[in-house]
């Protein structure tokens, strides 16, 4: 059985979700971010934190990728085109809208208030609008690469989640309509209850 640890209020929802969408049972502690235990695992403190054995594995995305080879569920084979187009997606995601709300955050409430610069946000929310509009022209379907549904999607929906709690703008209809139809699945409202 797997152990995650982090609050669904973080990252951790991603594999929370993950978890939920695989079927796998898992022992959730709702640990915030560096806590004592969560340093002992992952020394920057930060969430998630999954436990597979004697393997500790940071960060949501690896969290995600490592589930998803492991199980053979939500990805395409590695080595094959279309993982190369999901991979390529993921990084896109990461880097052109996850470090924008990131960035923001950062400047809200994470650093010392003598470090925040809370003007850079209008250009953070501009890019925003710039990334968010190409990222939608790539949905190929009901999911982000056709009728497959991959980690992508995961974190596609989380991410527009997140940037609409940080009142960034609005994203094109595609990318709404995508975290609807991701919402509504099972395997969400049940992450959602944890």
């Amino acid at each position: 059985m797997y152990t995650l640890y982090g609050t669904k209020s973080t990252r951790a929802f991603r594999a929370i979700w993950m978890l939920e969408e695989l079927g796998q049972p898992y022992d959730h502690h709702k640990d915030a971010p560096r806590s004592d235990t969560v340093r002992t695992l992952n020394p920057s403190g930060k969430v998630p934190v999954l436990v597979d054995g004697d393997t500790v594995i940071p960060d949501s995305t690896a969290i995600l990728t490592y589930l998803a080879d492991k199980h053979g569920m939500l990805t395409h084979p590695a080595g094959t085109p279309a993982r190369a187009r999901q991979d390529a997606l993921m990084f896109c995601l990461l880097d052109e809208v996850e470090g924008l709300v990131w960035a923001a955050a950062r400047h809200s409430f994470i650093l010392p208030p003598e470090h925040r610069l809370p003007a850079i946000k209008d250009s953070l929310k501009w890019e925003f609008e710039q990334n968010t509009a190409r990222i939608s022209n790539r949905i190929e379907g009901a999911f982000l690469m056709g009728v497959t549904m991959t980690i992508a999607d995961i974190l596609c929906a989380h991410l527009t989640m997140w940037a609409a709690q940080a009142k960034f703008p609005a994203p094109p209809q595609a990318l709404t309509d995508h975290m609807t139809r991701m919402q509504a699945r099972p395997a969400f409202q049940r992450a959602l209850a944890t």
